[in-house]
């Protein structure tokens, strides 16, 4: 796990004009989005594949860009790299063609789907595609690559403005998040991730998605080095607090998360130290949708400091 890496402002700003076009040229829609019109609008083909089953994808490909460093030197079966490499989804920009892993659950489709559109909507994705060179080897550019691409899928399944306009009128809370996640149709975890980024331009605000956090829920698997799947920063969080771990934030969200089943397992006042070492007080809360456990901390004010004078 790795915290979320923050583009430019120069990145977003392109990737939001490249959004914005696809918006106007759909007509501006109301949520939730249609990805079969973006597809359209797009002149985008979308398969699936099933990874144990060779009749679905026959196609012969001489290269491809499957990580950061694997490299078709000789024409190989599409279907043979989905194998090797256990991917879930992909794009093909030479045949505009996204496809997506049939055995995933259906609500994963539509972020995966909007993740390889964005690759698509990035010029500069296209060559990294097809091969790596010595840039694209090194992992910082497979990292930005992907981030990229998630952003674009973020601001393309979150029509833009329209939920910066919803996401700023409500209370930042785990309730307006389930509220907004049924009105844009996406996942209540990519709802968090969103919501987090655009409130948390100027005030801080932290997510995590973890297992359950409580001791007697965690899975035989739980690693207690490596606690969340994902460790959400708001671009005010990151300035201020770059230097607490997530392990750290982890062991504090589990002090006060019950062992519900599902639902509310908690809300609490926590003391964050920024990288100055001075004191703030958060107001955190943990959700559990009985696969993942998403806890959101929002910045309150400084915590006031005592100081004993002698008599």
């Amino acid at each position: 796990m790795a915290k979320n890496l923050l583009l430019t402002a120069k990145t977003a700003q392109d990737i939001n004009n490249r959004i914005d076009r696809v918006l106007r040229g759909l007509g501006n829609p109301e949520p939730p989005l249609r990805l079969e019109d973006v597809r359209e609008l797009l002149k985008l083909d979308r398969a699936f594949y099933k990874a144990d089953d060779p009749s679905v994808i026959q196609e012969t490909i001489s290269r491809i860009r499957i990580a950061t460093i694997q490299v078709y030197q000789r024409p190989t079966l599409l279907i043979e790299a989905i194998q090797k490499f256990s991917l879930k989804a992909l794009y093909i920009p030479d045949r505009k063609r996204i496809l997506l892993d049939a055995s995933l659950p259906e609500k994963k489709h539509r972020w995966n789907e909007a993740h390889e559109i964005g690759h698509s909507l990035i010029p500069w994705h296209d060559e990294m595609m097809l091969g790596d060179n010595i840039i694209t080897l090194s992992h910082n550019c497979h990292e930005h690559i992907e981030a990229e691409a998630n952003y674009a899928a973020g601001q393309l399944l979150f029509l833009r403005d329209r939920f910066l306009m919803e996401a700023c009128s409500v209370e930042p809370t785990i309730n307006s998040i389930n509220r907004l996640h049924n009105i844009f149709g996406n996942t209540i975890s990519t709802t968090l991730y969103r919501f987090i980024e655009t409130v948390g331009v100027e005030l801080p605000i932290v997510g995590l998605i973890t297992d359950h956090p409580h001791i007697m829920r965690r899975p035989e698997t739980f690693d207690y080095d490596k606690p969340c799947r994902h460790f959400i920063q708001s671009p005010a969080f990151a300035k201020r607090f770059s230097k607490l771990s997530e392990t750290e934030l982890f062991d504090s969200v589990s002090g006060y998360c019950g062992s519900q089943r599902g639902g509310s397992l908690g809300k609490a006042e926590l003391i964050l130290d920024d990288d100055n070492g001075s004191q703030h007080r958060f107001i955190f809360e943990t959700f559990f949708n009985t696969y993942d456990a998403l806890t959101l901390g929002v910045y309150c004010h400084p915590e006031s400091r005592i100081i004993a004078i002698a008599g």
